[in-house]
């Protein structure tokens, strides 16, 4: 071996971290698939209200973390194997594509921070729309659409209407929300703070996830260019 002493620790820690960040790859990949095919997301956000989609914003940032996921897997591999090496080449190329990952991540944390209530307004918005037309009296023939999408989030859910419910609503609501009466129209129960919880929940499980990867990284950095230090100065390494 070229390393010794404390260099030869800070390999090994390298190493360790770079396992560690591998695993922290696997499980982002593990949460955004279990996102993706969660069954209360996925039931409302492929809901369709006369051929208009609901909003999938929420899917998007899912499909990004796919792919953080899998390419800090690549990367931590990457890291783990030039820690062992000892090499310089592919501990810069280790270097090189963390830091780009670090600046990525800051990014999308900016970004979903900026943006943390789109998601949730987003499908509030598209359950508004649907219930609009369920309560909608004239008979149009887009409330049969309305009905169906609002069973399913009520259904889906576990609530029942908004805030300020219609009158026409209250008088309709055992057909779309079973089992439910009057009396179950609480605060808590209405559907726009169900879908806020919702999302919220998941967003700040993402971030937590973000946060832990991100402290992670920078250690990395910094036991990268401690270990490229050592290699070039140890005996033998021109």
């Amino acid at each position: 071996m070229a390393v010794a002493g404390c260099t030869k620790c800070i390999k090994y820690m390298l190493f360790f971290f770079n396992f560690i960040f591998w695993l922290a790859g696997g499980v982002i990949l593990g949460v955004a698939l279990w996102l993706r095919h969660d069954s209360q997301t996925s039931e409302l956000l492929m809901l369709q209200l006369e051929g208009q989609q609901a909003p999938g914003t929420f899917y998007i940032s899912v499909y990004i973390l796919i792919a953080v996921g899998a390419v800090m897997m690549l990367v931590g591999f990457l890291g783990c194997y030039g820690a062992i090496q000892e090499s310089q080449c592919l501990l810069g190329t280790f270097f090189f594509f963390l830091v780009i990952l670090f600046a990525c991540e800051v990014a999308a944390a900016i970004w979903g921070f900026m943006n943390r209530d789109t998601i949730s307004k987003e499908l509030i918005n598209f359950y508004d729309s649907a219930y609009i037309k369920a309560v909608d009296v004239s008979g149009s023939p887009s409330k049969d659409a309305g009905v169906n999408v609002l069973k399913v989030f009520h259904k889906t859910l576990d609530c029942c209407g908004k805030e300020n419910n219609a009158v026409i609503f209250t008088q309709v609501a055992g057909t779309l929300c079973p089992g439910k009466t009057t009396t179950d129209f609480l605060p808590s129960e209405n559907c726009h703070r169900k879908l806020s919880d919702l999302f919220s929940e998941k967003l700040h499980l993402i971030g937590l996830a973000a946060l832990a990867v991100a402290v992670i990284m920078i250690f990395e950095m910094i036991f990268t260019m401690v270990l490229c230090c050592g290699i070039r100065n140890s005996p033998g390494v021109y």
